[in-house]
């Protein structure tokens, strides 16, 4: 299902939450209303942790991470570190990253096998992404946008770009993220669909402008109609990946 909310008057979902199958970051010092809407829906499933990076609430643009890890900048704090590290699975690696584009949920879209990323990231951090996301990562750009964490949200079952994604554009995009895409928008259309939803293989959340067109657009796209991820499906897309590599 797709869940609308607002953090303090303001639509833009994606840039104070990240969500993951494996955890979701919410921005300390919202109303605890937007908290709640995410602990409301998750809580039974994966843990929803209360951060800052940086001591900056905008946690959603700053970070980027899936399943098996998570990304912040260098200028996140010892502290903050250690309190994601402690309410993090085990199982999920986290890496402080030193990348000039520091933005790093604005130039990065991953979901749990693939990662498109900003041509001119560094090939260092290219590699850190490899490691601690187990991704396979493409340099690559959406609608002649550099910002592909921006224009983009991905999960395991698909994908949103934006509006004026060509055609042959997104069936490389697809064949390359091995998903299917869908050029749209949210939030009454925005075309800046990374900062506006967050979406795991299960459920998704985006502002409360968010028309029911959209709406329908996104539990289409990333097959919302089943409660929980099918285990078959994911079992599925690891062999495909096993067979690749």
């Amino acid at each position: 299902m797709a869940v609308r909310a607002q953090f303090e008057g303001q639509n833009d979902v994606g840039v104070f939450a990240k969500l993951t199958n494996a955890y979701c970051l919410v921005a300390i010092g919202g109303s605890e209303n937007f908290y709640s809407v995410f602990e409301g829906d998750l809580a039974d499933t994966i843990p929803v942790i209360h951060a800052s990076l940086a001591g900056c609430r905008i946690i959603g643009r700053m970070c980027v991470g899936n399943r098996n890890g998570l990304l912040v900048p260098i200028s996140t704090t010892d502290q903050e570190l250690q309190h994601i590290r402690n309410a993090l699975p085990e199982s999920v690696k986290v890496q402080r990253i030193e990348e000039r584009l520091s933005a790093l949920g604005n130039v990065i879209a991953c979901n749990d096998y693939v990662a498109l990323v900003h041509p001119d990231i560094d090939k260092e951090t290219e590699e850190i992404i490899t490691d601690t996301l187990n991704v396979e990562v493409f340099r690559q750009t959406i609608a002649d946008n550099v910002l592909v964490g921006s224009y983009c949200a991905l999960s395991n079952q698909g994908g949103l770009v934006h509006p004026k994604t060509k055609i042959e554009d997104q069936d490389e995009l697809s064949s390359l993220l091995q998903v299917p895409l869908v050029a749209g928008t949210v939030n009454r259309g925005s075309d800046v669909v990374g900062a506006g939803l967050v979406v795991n293989d299960w459920i998704a959340f985006c502002g409360l402008d968010t028309t029911s067109t959209e709406l329908s657009v996104i539990e289409s796209v990333f097959r919302l109609g089943d409660a929980q991820p099918s285990t078959i499906a994911k079992e599925m897309r690891e062999s495909l990946i096993d067979s690749m590599t």
